[in-house]
């Protein structure tokens, strides 16, 4: 299945592509759509789709600059560029950024699932030729690879001094000419010790990174790819090495029973200091070495963690989600309790008492992870008599729960003090207060936490478990449903309530996040 983004300015444009393709009997699938460049680039940037059909002329940025964008750090996304200008200097451009098909307006749905089949063969095609290790093998044990790799291995390790590099560096066509440099380490990890699993994540990684003109990267070891970024502004470095990582990890990851731990060092301004780069990324892999998930790490987020320290086991599933959730929340933990009871109602008492213990299990745990005594914050919920009274009825165990979770939420906020706790916990508030506007987006919510729209993306998905755009629609469509349930409104209005801007693309969400059309639902 190619994951298909859409982007034109036109609704009817949008709407006509998006109701042409029959998602649920093809080999694609919707994964969203925008009507502009500058919109749709914070979406698909976290979206990661395969395919991308964009109008060449919009306001804000246009699709060609938006292809040229997306190609220097998704490379792997397929262009379909839409225009109604039949002029060759477009054809022209387009095909110089690398565009998969150029279609004339007005097209016909014949033209566009043409257009998405001989695209789905390149890339059918292209899998295929990277499943082959053949090339690989021949391309590591090379001498040229050979002597750089080992090259750049002495000159990270620090085993070679400054004016020697530049000179070895200059003999191997290896330009290191620039105003600031990076480091990105990415550990290769597969818990089941799939040796070609490894070996395909390599031929993937390597495909990725050679289209990347300011990244010389190499594989210090079996598992291990170093990529050193350069870059002419600290700005643009930091960015973009973010926007690589997050490629890495998708392009590594995608169908492929292997994860990548990938850590950022810190930005140096001289190319003596690219030993320090190296040491500071594999200070914070070391930290790691248990881990078994794919992440993004970066020495800013070690040294902004709240006690130095990262989290390394896997978590209990309701501390994660109370370790940053709203006041708003605890509503929808406790619908999915009474919905657990409603479906168990001969066996209420026995239940409830479960549920009642688990929740105080995860208040435990994440009292205790913020240093606190759970048997002096709240000593009740630990006495045997409070579950039994808790159980009696739904009423009660409706108000106790609610009671636990909101004096948890009051006592965490008091004791947060890393960045991420009072970034995801301001985003969210920002989230909660100012969905109903279509400005609310990636870029917003990164201004208000003072984090640019990369970094906040990765912290985001990763402390939530969940991306940024997925959150913000889930936000929205349970505002829809609210709306829906409690109000006579159409919902064309309720649609644009609730920050959609077309109340089309508003039914196609509602209906792909909960199985039902709007109509369906209120019934």
């Amino acid at each position: 299945m190619y994951s298909v983004f859409i982007v034109d300015d036109e609704h009817i444009v949008l709407e006509g592509i998006r109701n042409t393709i029959d998602w649920d009997n093809s080999q694609f699938t919707f994964a969203g759509e925008a009507s502009d460049g500058e919109l749709a680039l914070s979406m698909i940037h976290e979206m990661k789709p395969d395919i991308l059909i964009t109008d060449i002329k919009m306001p804000f940025m246009d699709g060609l600059e938006l292809a040229k964008i997306l190609k220097k750090i998704q490379p792997w996304i397929r262009i379909i560029i839409l225009s109604g200008h039949d002029e060759f200097e477009y054809a022209k451009a387009a095909i110089s950024i690398g565009v998969e098909d150029y279609i004339l307006k007005p097209f016909t749905h014949e033209d566009l699932i043409k257009s998405l089949t001989k695209v789905a063969a390149n890339l059918d095609k292209e899998k295929k030729q990277l499943s082959d290790m053949t090339q690989l093998r021949e391309e590591l044990e090379s001498n040229s690879t050979l002597m750089r790799n080992k090259f750049l291995s002495d000159l990270v390790l620090g085993n070679i001094d400054h004016a020697e590099a530049m000179q070895k560096a200059s003999s191997l066509n290896l330009d290191f000419i620039s105003r600031y440099y990076k480091i990105i380490i990415n550990d290769l990890r597969n818990e089941k010790q799939n040796h070609n699993a490894i070996q395909e994540a390599k031929v993937r990684l390597n495909s990725l990174v050679k289209n990347w003109p300011d990244v010389i990267s190499f594989f210090i070891g079996p598992e291990r790819c170093v990529c050193i970024l350069k870059g002419n502004s600290r700005e643009d470095i930091d960015n973009s090495s973010f926007d690589y990582a997050e490629a890495i990890e998708h392009i590594v990851t995608q169908h492929l029973d292997c994860n990548v731990i990938s850590s950022i060092s810190k930005t140096v301004d001289h190319f003596s200091q690219i030993g320090e780069c190296y040491n500071d990324a594999d200070k914070i892999l070391q930290m790691t070495r248990i881990w078994n998930k794919s992440r993004i790490l970066s020495s800013d987020d070690v040294k902004n963690s709240s006690d130095g320290k990262i989290s390394l086991q896997d978590k209990d599933p309701l501390v994660d989600n109370l370790k940053y959730a709203g006041k708003n929340e605890i509503d929808s933990i406790i619908s999915h309790y009474i919905e657990i009871l409603n479906d168990n109602s001969q066996s209420f008492t026995v239940i409830a008492s479960y549920l009642l213990v688990d929740v105080i299990m995860a208040v435990s745990k994440l009292i205790e992870e913020l240093d606190g005594k759970v048997n002096e914050i709240m000593p009740e919920i630990l006495q045997h008599s409070f579950v039994e009274k808790s159980i009696q009825n739904e009423e009660i165990f409706v108000k106790n729960i609610r009671n636990i979770l909101t004096r948890l939420l009051d006592y965490r906020d008091s004791r947060i003090q890393g960045r991420y706790g009072d970034v995801i916990i301001k985003a969210k508030d920002y989230i909660e207060k100012n969905y109903a506007s279509q400005d609310t987006c990636l870029s917003t919510v990164a201004d208000v936490v003072h984090l640019s729209p990369n970094h906040f993306s990765t912290i985001f998905s990763q402390e939530c478990g969940i991306t940024f755009i997925e959150f913000l629609t889930n936000v929205r469509v349970e505002a829809a449903k609210k709306l829906l349930k409690e109000t006579d409104m159409k919902g064309s209005d309720i649609a644009y309530e609730c920050g959609f801007g077309d109340p089309h693309y508003f039914s196609f969400i509602f209906k792909k996040t909960t199985g039902m059309s709007p109509r369906e639902w209120r019934n």
